[in-house]
């Protein structure tokens, strides 16, 4: 869950601070039998819930829990949604959950800046988790994957809509298959971690056998669509882009970066927040980060961002916080 430095108040003012959801993740001991997790040492990190993602060695890609059995959040049985057999080992778990309100802040001004701990397990990039190798012949829709797999998950929101939910927001990809290809503008739509709706064009190019990465960190899609038929596949999927929570101007920023279980801060790529207004080809709204290696569902990555005045504090701004409104609000 996040965490702030201690506050500093120099006169009277009240302010408030908060996100309306939080990555979680934590590490156990634990073994599948079929469909049933059993977890018997709770080592750190968050409590178990639904819909959290299970990793760790022996376990199958894309295994996540579907309810409690003996145990909410601690050691204890789970249901998760792959029969398997998994013998004990570290367990690894990583998802997504909802904050309390912003809690007010009633003396001094509170704080010229935080530190906000970004935290997160990011699984696999999946170039295939979004949009299976399909041959589009006319401008239009594409096939979403319909049942879960590695990194996406298939969910109903609670305005009814079906999605697919990722592990953590990322950046998407387009992938063309081999032969003559025709070039097509992919159009993405869905939402960011915040709920706010979004898309995104990312051209496939008329080259064959190639990757385009996109820009924006999406957390839900509903839709891809293709702008002109193909002669060649199209795949649809993530990367290892992953979304920043929060808006990160400048790498002079992010006071801690780290990857796996190495001291060393880690040589990763930054690419800070899009201030522009935000259209289908601009950048991320509060900036993507890439580890310098793959993410698997065990390397874990932690961010120290110094969070300025415009983002904490009696003067902050919702754009100072969480970046300019995405393109579809």
């Amino acid at each position: 869950m996040p965490q702030f430095s201690d506050d500093l108040f120099l006169g009277s003012a009240p302010t408030a601070m908060g996100t309306a959801s939080y990555p979680t993740n934590g590490t156990y001991t634990g073994s599948i039998a079929t469909t049933t997790l059993t977890i018997t040492a709770v080592l750190q990190g968050d409590p178990i819930a639904i819909g959290q993602w299970v990793n760790g060695t022996g376990v199958t890609a894309g295994t996540y829990i579907t309810g409690y059995g003996t145990a909410t959040g601690g050691a204890g049985t789970y249901t998760v949604n792959v029969s398997q057999t998994a013998s004990s080992t570290t367990i690894y778990t990583q998802g997504q959950a909802i904050a309390g309100d912003p809690s007010l802040m009633d003396t001094g001004v509170g704080p010229l800046g935080r530190i906000y701990v970004f935290d997160v397990v990011p699984l696999t990039a999946n170039a295939a988790n979004i949009c299976a190798s399909q041959t589009p012949t006319v401008a239009g829709a594409l096939t979403l994957l319909t049942t879960s797999t590695l990194g996406g998950k298939r969910v109903v929101r609670a305005d009814g809509q079906t999605v697919t939910q990722l592990d953590t927001p990322r950046a998407l990809s387009v992938t063309t298959g081999t032969g003559t290809t025709t070039s097509s503008n992919i159009t993405i739509t869905g939402w960011d971690q915040y709920g706010q709706p979004m898309s995104e064009v990312i051209a496939s190019g008329a080259v064959a056998s190639t990757t385009t990465n996109g820009k924006k960190a999406f957390y839900q899609i509903l839709s891809v669509s293709g702008s002109a038929g193909t002669t060649s596949t199209i795949t649809v999927g993530t990367t290892q882009l992953l979304g920043i929570p929060v808006r990160v101007t400048s790498g002079v920023y992010l006071c801690h970066v780290g990857w796996s279980t190495g001291f060393a801060i880690d040589s990763g790529s930054l690419v800070a927040a899009d201030t522009a207004t935000a259209t289908t080809t601009t950048g991320d709204v509060r900036g993507t980060f890439s580890p310098s290696s793959a993410p698997d569902g065990i390397k874990r990555l932690i961010l120290g961002i110094m969070l300025p005045a415009i983002a904490v504090g009696p003067n902050a701004t919702r754009i100072g916080a969480f970046g300019v409104n995405q393109n579809l609000n």
